[in-house]
């Protein structure tokens, strides 16, 4: 292929993205909408669509690259049981329900194909969306993102089962060593890969990193960064597994230096330009004729397949004790088909394991899908309110704690969610005589505050139900501690319409987000990022003013360097 004709095909691709990107914004709906309808209009124009996608898988592998920097494995281990092993629970059960409902209409080996496609989601999209709304670390956000990592190391044995089933294997009667081959392969290859990284990530980069020869040059920072990135992600490739994996592998292992952060900044805009190729590519893969005469069979594909995902992870993520409004957001957030089950479908179809019509239905859902997905993350935990009032669950879910609580005398201050920051309100008042009651949603942190006698009432305290059951209507003073912004402004608004007489005070975690919190009807907003500047700067004038840390001088304000002020290497 001319590489002059595939670079112009790229740039007609970008520039519709761009295009279309902006319309998107101007009607507040996610660009990557844009994107995908970009492709979808360009594919006819673009003749190496092979190529194309296979540049763009660079995308998805950066993307893993950059959040491996941000999860290190202690940060991975404390997204909890409920993410981790709930998408184990979540790949395995999703795949055999659906491919269970497949055999009725096709063969095993294809029922196997498509139910392990239904069982990927898009950690592209989703976390895409969740950090343009800073709702990464909000508590559907966090057990998305366990989900989404399990499936994505789920990739390597549904690729092997695939190509097992193209051989003759699963569904076709395929027995003996031969089977074994291709598994063998691969956990031969993995058991090499990370034994490659550790060596790289302990010994080799940091040594490159702390070198002052590197540090003498801007430019070969970024360019070691490049290598470090592109690098491992070939080299997961050359082993035989997810080459998105390999770069979530090696983010994770850099995730622990120092320089994680301004790796992260290196590749940013690379990152930006392999997504933004990828979204394009999705939609490339449309066939917008043969999705016009089967416009039915899409739609009812569409609604049976989120329909399922959403009920399955519901129920999964319920059962480790998350609260239903969350159980419902992390259901809805991933209740598309993924990226990689475009690699599935490719894979599949190219074996002669599915049919083009089969393809095409598959390929059109998950497009769909894909197109809903902002909308759904942006709303997933709006649409879990108003799904559980349609369906009136019990008085339980609506936050009544099962012991019936005696209402707060007249003039109590309340604390809604009891985390770290909530915690230290509490033992504030309790030092002052005062004892609040919480209201919070996650039962270890209502364990916590009763540990400390503090009346707990169980619920989401953006629901009038909660609130009302609480009484606050004897309120004073409402604390809203939460960290989701967009939870805060809720709650805030909930509170104000019903209990005008309440004062509220309401924390702020990004400055963007603060003036929205006061719009909602708080008397006093705690911008954390105010705050956190505000000691910073103190912090300064009193080190340069020989001041703070117990009077320590402060090498800068003598004109020396840190290693002239030991004691302030400690600090």
């Amino acid at each position: 292929m001319n590489f002059w004709l595939l670079l112009m095909q790229i740039l007609l691709l970008l520039a519709g993205a761009f295009f279309l990107g902006v319309l998107a914004e101007r009607l507040k709906q996610s660009p990557i909408i844009g994107y995908l309808l970009a492709g979808t209009l360009a594919g006819p124009w673009v003749f190496n669509s092979a190529a194309v996608f296979q540049v763009s898988e660079l995308g998805v592998a950066l993307l893993l690259f950059s959040i491996g920097l941000e999860f290190s494995f202690r940060r991975l281990k404390s997204l909890g049981t409920a993410a981790l092993a709930g998408g184990t629970l979540q790949v395995v059960i999703t795949l055999s329900v659906f491919a269970l409902g497949f055999l009725f209409f096709r063969p095993m080996g294809e029922s196997l194909v498509l139910g392990a496609m239904v069982a990927l989601s898009s950690t592209a999209v989703v976390m895409r969306v969740l950090a343009d709304r800073a709702e990464v670390d909000s508590p559907q956000g966090r057990n998305a993102l366990g989900i989404l990592l399990i499936q994505d190391i789920s990739v390597v044995p549904l690729v092997i089962m695939v190509s097992i089933i193209g051989q003759g294997g699963i569904g076709h009667g395929g027995t003996g060593f031969a089977l074994w081959v291709p598994v063998l392969k691969v956990i031969l290859g993995a058991a090499g890969l990370v034994a490659v990284f550790y060596g790289m990530f302990n010994y080799l980069v940091p040594a490159f990193l702390k070198s002052r020869a590197v540090h003498a040059s801007r430019d070969l920072i970024i360019l070691l960064t490049i290598v470090i990135a592109f690098g491992s992600i070939l080299l997961a490739h050359a082993v035989g597994l997810s080459p998105a994996l390999g770069g979530f592998l090696a983010g994770m292992m850099l995730a622990e230096s120092p320089f994680a952060v301004q790796i992260r900044a290196d590749i940013g805009s690379l990152r930006t330009l392999f997504v933004t190729l990828f979204f394009t590519s999705i939609g490339m893969l449309a066939n917008p004729a043969w999705m016009l005469h089967h416009v039915h069979w899409i739609v009812a594909g569409l609604l049976v397949m989120m329909t399922g995902k959403i009920f399955i992870i519901y129920i999964i993520i319920r059962a480790f004790g998350s609260p239903r409004i969350q159980s419902l957001a992390t259901g809805i957030t991933l209740a598309q088909m993924g990226e990689f089950s475009f690699v599935l479908a490719t894979t599949a179809r190219t074996l002669g394991i599915i049919q083009e019509d089969i393809f095409n239905w598959v390929v059109s859902v998950t497009i769909a899908s894909i197109f809903l997905s902002p909308f759904l993350v942006s709303n997933g935990t709006r649409l879990s309110r108003r799904i559980i009032r349609m369906v009136s669950f019990s008085k339980a879910a609506m936050g009544e704690d099962e012991n019936e609580a005696m209402p707060d005398p007249p003039g109590h201050v309340f604390i809604i969610g009891f985390g770290p920051a909530g915690q230290q309100v509490a033992d504030g008042l309790i030092e002052n005589g005062i004892t609040p009651s919480v209201i919070e949603m996650r039962p270890p942190m209502a364990r916590v505050a009763k540990a400390k006698g503090i009346p707990v009432h169980m619920g989401d305290a953006t629901q009038e139900e909660v609130l009302m059951h609480a009484g606050l209507n004897h309120a004073c003073l409402v604390v809203v501690t939460l960290p989701d912004p967009r939870v805060v402004r809720d709650t805030v608004s909930t509170i104000r319409r019903l209990f005008p007489g309440a004062t509220v005070i309401a924390r702020s975690r990004y400055n963007l987000h603060t003036a929205e919190i006061e719009n909602a009807g708080a008397h006093m907003t705690v911008d954390e990022e105010v705050i956190l500047g505000k000691h910073l700067a103190d912090g300064v004038i009193d080190c340069m003013n020989g001041r703070g840390w117990d009077h320590i001088s402060c090498a800068c304000a003598l004109g020396g360097k840190i290693e002239d002020a030991p004691e302030l290497k400690r600090i």
